[in-house]
């Protein structure tokens, strides 16, 4: 199968043999499939029948390289033989290249000319434009500037420019910078000084911008709290942030009063300005934001972002993915999130674009939106393209001016019809954790891949694919302690190796024991370390990524990280205490994993319209489980931790399960008893979520 620009489709070829098919689809569709973690996962334990395997295959291995050395001095003996008793010159040629050209073969050199050919205009490209960016850095980097200085130079180069277009009202970058001056001084009369903290918890508006632009211009940090956030939550993110006041807009004013008596200060933005004050400048490398991530385990973490870090995961996305300084860019994602926050806002304060900004995602309107501001750029995650694709077609569906649309999450498996109906000439699919230090990106076209590793010069940017145990993301190590690079077509945890340069510096939480866990040590030789991503991907022949699965205790839900630990706690809680525990579970054709829970009730007294109530109050909507297990008793592992391997394999199939098995019906908002009618209705997408 070919796709719109003629690429080869082959996804499930490169992702790995191992796929295995564990959706159901309709006859008349292209067979998908997708990856199961533990199949994919296929790596080395210590159990006997796996020791003889792995030395069977390593004397293999020895064997081929044996028998290609001695067909290489073969080859190279009976070539001298032949030349010494030549006296023709054109003999002495052809002899020498038919004896080259069997070396090749033979030594296997062949195989990584051919993919050094077909892959070295693709390396060539990114090398050129990860070059430039260093460049770019480092000249920001010599000048020590702040994100706010690098947009007081757009304002003074574009002044009446749109700066950020907000339900049909459009904002230039003098209107923006004037509310940047008056936030400033608001908070350098009110006390405020360089480090503070002070939280931004607001819904999509550009004011949100203005704000932290404000904040940071004096030096203080900005938690930018996640707006769907309640009670325990919202609390937590406000006190690891170690928040002296909080900004918040009008509309979340219910959720701040939950827990306002548990701030410290929490006052709204006087109108007045007043005059200007003296501060200290921020330097290129002080914090500029905390933006909260729920990680691999707890409740939410926040990522410490830098001015520098802030600057290069704009600039690089702007610089490798090819965007261009006149670009329009549309974005209905969130601006607490790094993607909107600071890959497409980071357009307008280093590059001087132009930003048009949505409330929220609107699957119907998001092409018509993208033809009426005449945006040239548009961002994505994986759930609004499937959103996307299931509306009615409408005339705007390719009368856009969108040259490239970027974002993380597009499926291989609706990724050609995606680019087809809607017309979409290229797209960037981009890769990196908020908290990381490696971020990688598409930038051929190639249908799945998130990004690439060079097989030619794999050193030029250092990240690797390392082999890791299926169900805890740990590491798997050699004899020696170090770990193992996956080869090609073996799926593994994806690192970033840590190193002096401030772009592969790992800043991590503002939670130093947390940031530890995400670090590993003795990686490929004694004393390196790299970043620890909880992410599996897989590398084929020619170096393409492609994702994989989540380890640890999280899923990805509608576009968020959801912490298992978190969520399990809420659940228990409202539902008496019981033991209860949470895991993603796969919903055939649908991105993501949705949440499930499986809660403890022997004597069925749990009233589920109730809990079903509760968890709506204190879990955001992409949070709340979206299927609920009883059970009679759940086993426990030798440390008192509850165990969930089994139960997300065994997912929410009543066919199989004789537990008593629930859904939550969005319409109602209850839980309803899942039938095996019900079971087929979400299998043929009749019951969506």
């Amino acid at each position: 199968m070919k796709n719109v620009n003629g690429q080869s489709d082959d996804v499930e070829k490169g992702l790995k043999q191992q796929y295995i098919q564990n959706s159901t689809y309709n006859n008349n569709e292209n067979e998908a499939k997708t990856a199961s973690t533990n199949e994919l996962l296929n790596v080395e334990s210590n159990s006997p029948s796996n020791s003889k395997s792995n030395s069977s295959s390593n004397n293999s291995v020895n064997f081929q390289l044996a028998l290609r050395i001695v067909g290489s001095l073969a080859v190279i003996i009976l070539a001298s033989i032949l030349i010494y008793f030549m006296d023709n010159f054109i003999y002495w040629i052809i002899t020498i290249c038919v004896a080259l050209v069997t070396l090749l073969f033979i030594t296997g050199i062949y195989r990584w000319l051919y993919i050094a050919l077909i892959t070295g205009p693709r390396d060539l490209i990114a090398v050129t434009r990860f070059i430039r960016l260093l460049l770019f850095i480092r000249k920001l980097g010599n000048k020590n500037i702040s994100a706010a200085e690098l947009f007081e130079q757009q304002v003074e180069k574009y002044p009446n420019k749109a700066c950020l277009v907000f339900e049909d009202r459009s904002w230039s970058f003098k209107e923006i910078n004037d509310l940047k001056n008056r936030i400033a001084n608001v908070f350098l009369q009110h006390g405020f000084k360089h480090g503070d903290k002070v939280g931004l918890l607001m819904e999509n508006r550009p004011e949100f911008v203005a704000i932290w632009l404000g904040l940071s211009k004096i030096g203080i940090v900005i938690p930018l709290i996640n707006c769907n956030l309640k009670k325990q939550s919202l609390l937590h993110s406000i006190t690891i942030g170690d928040c002296k006041a909080l900004i918040f807009g009008e509309s979340l004013t219910e959720s701040v009063s939950e827990i306002k008596n548990n701030c410290h200060q929490i006052f709204q933005v006087p109108r007045d300005p007043p005059s200007a004050s003296t501060y200290k400048k921020p330097g290129h490398h002080d914090q500029l934001v905390f933006i909260y991530t729920s990680g691999t385990t707890g409740l939410p973490k926040a990522a410490v972002i830098s001015h520098n870090r802030y600057i290069y995961i704009a600039a690089a996305i702007h610089i490798v993915a090819d965007f261009k300084d006149n670009d329009v860019y549309y974005s209905p994602l969130p601006l607490y999130h790094t993607a909107c926050g600071c890959m497409s806002v980071g357009q307008m304060i280093i590059f001087g674009s132009t930003v048009v900004l949505r409330k929220k995602f609107s699957a119907s309107a998001y092409f018509s939106d993208c033809a009426k501001y005449k945006a040239t750029v548009a961002q994505y995650i994986g759930e609004m393209c499937r959103y996307c694709l299931s509306t009615p077609g409408q005339q705007t569906d390719t009368s856009h001016n969108l040259r490239l649309i970027f974002g993380n999450g597009l499926r291989p498996q609706i990724w050609p019809q995606f680019v087809k109906r809607f017309n979409i000439p290229r797209v960037a699919e981009f890769y990196g954790a908020t908290e990381g230090n490696a971020n990688i990106v598409n930038v051929d076209n190639t249908v799945g891949a998130i990004g690439f590793v060079s097989r030619i010069l794999p050193q030029v940017y250092p990240i690797s694919i390392i082999k890791a145990d299926p169900e805890t993301g740990e590491p798997i190590r050699n004899s020696k302690g170090l770990c193992q690079a996956c080869k090609p077509n073996e799926p593994g945890v994806f690192i970033g190796k840590i190193t002096a340069n401030p772009s592969r510096s790992f800043l991590g939480y503002v939670d130093k024991k947390a940031s530890e866990k995400k670090v590993i040590r003795d990686v490929f030789r004694k004393g390196d370390s790299a970043f620890l991503s909880g992410d599996i991907l897989i590398a084929d022949e020619k170096g393409n990524l492609f994702f994989v699965d989540r380890t640890g205790d999280t899923f990805r839900w509608k576009g968020e990280n959801c912490s298992t630990s978190e969520i399990e706690a809420q659940v228990s809680n409202e539902a008496g205490y019981r033991d209860c525990v949470v895991y993603g579970v796969e919903i055939p054709q649908v991105e993501g994993r949705a949440g499930m829970a499986a809660i403890v009730d022997p004597e069925s007294t749990l009233d589920l319209r109730e809990l079903g109530e509760n968890l709506k109050k204190c879990l955001p909507s992409y949070a709340r489980p979206q299927f609920i297990r009883i059970l009679e008793r759940i086993d426990m592992t030798g440390t008192c931790k509850l165990k969930k391997v089994d139960l997300q394999k065994d997912g929410f199939n009543p066919n199989l399960i004789s537990d008593r098995l629930f859904f939550l019906n969005l319409k109602s908002s209850n839980y309803e008893p899942l039938t095996a009618e019900i079971y087929e209705k979400i299998l043929s997408q009749e019951i969506r979520f």
